[in-house]
């Protein structure tokens, strides 16, 4: 097998330098504008043709090999977060309010090298690389509007494979499990309507925050009351809006959250008890709750067969790093739309180093990650592309 570790890390200088070029000039969902002119630039320059504009901003390029075989999609999210930088690197963002606090700028990087090794061996190559850059993965719903517009067509993909630099773990330790590695997603919103009044006479009005309150609790009792304990399942409720004074109670309050799990039957369940919970909860208080679901993505589940040739191929590509065969997280990603009826994995790369305190969580400020691992990402993806295209 090549030396694909190798080929990485000679192109590490291109790869960093393309990272912090994103890292400088964050743009938000569908709005990934310049990143997606410098991601055409460079494919086109490999002499590759694109299609540009897939859900906005997506961009498409096809590797076609010198023999027919199967088709392997690539895919790379290149969105950032509405988040104010305050990590102080010399490569900080210049684009005040908005930062790529998840590593999508190190997964384009990531992408575009890969592009670069599996291009240079096209000639060897017995089948088909489809490269997908894709805007919008942080819950504007990027992934389904490409599947929408025909991202698995023309040619429809035999195999899907993406990866997500890991801040949770430290470098060298990678995450390819068998199954579910990522969650399901729903957002909600509920709007509890009452009666206002004066904080002195609360007999005159009909209450939304006694009613938002009593919710707020009752909703924890959906995972631990009703989910098995051997099973994983998260409601949270993440930001509560309503009052202006401190003498008035108000007509209305606002309640938003999340809700995560793997198995659809699980899911099933939390989405019947949120609604009776929030339902006869209100009732019991006189206020009126309206409900809106919002249903982000499904859970992102590898194929076990891809998924353990995957795992095969990084001991041999990646023999100093560390297989994890059982990460989970509750984390989730719209990447599950290019998984669906597909053979597919998505891995997780370990990209923490604490001695340089680049430890910080995904969606933190500081965030920040060790670059020597997008020559693990570059590698690991070449190397299985290759693999797949061998074929079944």
């Amino acid at each position: 097998m090549p030396n694909f570790l190798a080929e990485a890390q000679e192109l590490f200088e291109y790869t960093r330098e393309l990272r912090r070029d994103f890292h400088r000039h964050p743009e938000l969902g569908f709005r990934e504008v310049r990143t997606a002119k410098i991601v055409d630039q460079e494919l086109r320059a490999l002499g590759l043709d694109t299609s540009t504009g897939i859900a906005e901003t997506g961009v498409v390029a096809l590797i076609e090999g010198a023999q027919p075989g199967p088709v392997v999609l690539l895919r790379f999210d290149m969105d950032a977060l509405p988040i104010e930088e305050e990590t102080g690197a010399e490569y900080a963002s210049e684009n005040p309010g908005v930062m790529h606090a998840c590593g999508h700028d190190g997964h384009v990087a990531i992408g575009l090298t890969a592009a670069r090794m599996l291009h240079a061996r096209r000639e060897k190559l017995a089948g088909t690389i489809k490269l997908v850059f894709q805007p919008a993965e942080e819950g504007a719903g990027g992934a389904e509007r490409m599947v929408a517009e025909g991202v698995l067509e023309n040619p429809t993909p035999d195999y899907s494979l993406a990866l997500h630099l890991w801040n949770e773990q430290p470098l060298g330790w990678l995450g390819i499990t068998e199954g579910p590695i990522m969650a399901a997603a729903e957002a909600f919103s509920i709007n509890l309507i009452g009666k206002g009044g004066h904080g002195a006479a609360p007999h005159q009005t009909v209450d939304p925050i006694l009613a938002a309150a009593q919710i707020i609790i009752n909703l924890q009792s959906i995972v631990s009351r009703n989910i098995p304990p051997l099973e994983s399942a998260v409601v949270s409720v993440c930001n509560v809006h309503g009052g202006s004074a401190t003498n008035i109670i108000p007509p209305a309050v606002k309640i938003q959250g999340t809700i995560r799990s793997f198995e659809p039957d699980i899911r099933a369940l939390i989405l019947k008890r949120f609604r009776e919970i929030v339902s006869n909860s209100a009732k019991a208080l006189n206020c009126k709750a309206k409900i809106e679901l919002h249903d982000v993505t499904s859970a992102v589940v590898n194929n076990p067969v891809v998924a353990r040739r995957v795992a095969s191929i990084a001991a041999d590509t990646l023999p100093d790093s560390t297989v994890d065969s059982t990460a989970q997280t509750m984390g989730a990603e719209d990447m599950a739309f290019m998984m669906q009826d597909i053979p597919a994995c998505f891995c997780l790369i370990g990209s923490a180093n604490a001695e340089k305190g680049l430890d910080f969580a995904h969606h933190h400020p500081c965030f920040d990650f060790d670059e020597t691992a997008m020559t693990h990402g570059a590698a690991l993806i070449t190397a299985t592309a290759v693999d797949l295209l061998k074929g079944k």
